[in-house]
């Protein structure tokens, strides 16, 4: 399927260029540069959809094609719109790290980026003030690389176990960033599938195929009005 092939394409290149030093899945490749060079000039001159993330976006467990960021290719592909997503979801990604490997994946022209990190934060009991700085500061930088990205925020939330106070106040992080930056907001990446086990793996966290088909809708609810 071209959008599968179009996608893991951008997965490999991008994924390179912002985790040169951390070791990846073998994904399924052609030996053919010049088969290569060929797909990235097609692909190249389509918008791009970014996704900025921890192991959520990176579809932890799963084949990459399960992984919510490759649901959503599947969609523009189905209704003909071009763009091509990349995946830049990282596992155990914190808004630190994000923040320190962002300029790489900025090297290319990016249509729409989605901002999907924090949830580690949250569940290090990272200072509440430093992962705002973390996420505020990637939205500037994103902003003055090109002013013409549209900037959609993934809202987070996490369980009670740093007390109700903190997560109280980790929920109220993404609104807030999102309406001081006039940018778009999916209230609650996990709504849905959060809390419930036959929809996350063992670890309870992750979602299973299902789950990503529902992060999937939850996404494309606010991203189809970004793009139309």
């Amino acid at each position: 399927m071209r959008y599968l092939l179009k996608f893991r394409y951008f997965f490999v290149f991008i994924f390179l260029i912002s985790c040169r030093d951390t070791p990846s899945k073998s994904l399924d490749a052609t030996d053919d540069s010049n088969s290569s060079e060929n797909n990235v000039e097609d692909v190249i001159s389509e918008k791009v959809i970014l996704f900025f993330g921890d192991s959520l976006t990176a579809g932890y467990g799963l084949e990459l094609e399960e992984a919510f960021p490759a649901l959503i290719q599947n969609r523009l592909d189905s209704l003909n719109l071009e763009y091509t997503v990349i995946n830049s979801g990282l596992s155990g990604e914190t808004t630190s790290g994000g923040r320190n490997r962002l300029n790489w994946v900025l090297n290319q022209k990016v249509d729409v980026f989605v901002l999907e990190l924090g949830a580690n934060d949250g569940l290090r009991g990272i200072p509440l003030n430093e992962t705002l700085k973390n996420l505020q500061a990637m939205i500037d930088v994103v902003k003055e690389k090109n002013a013409d990205t549209k900037i959609v925020l993934a809202g987070m939330q996490i369980p009670p176990n740093m007390g109700p106070e903190y997560t109280t106040e980790f929920r109220k992080i993404f609104p807030e960033l999102a309406e001081e930056n006039q940018i778009a907001l999916i209230p609650f990446l996990l709504e849905g599938v959060a809390g419930i086990p036959e929809l996350n793996l063992e670890d309870g966290i992750h979602p299973t195929p299902e789950g990503h088909k529902i992060v999937r809708d939850n996404v494309w609810s606010v991203l189809k009005t970004v793009i139309e």
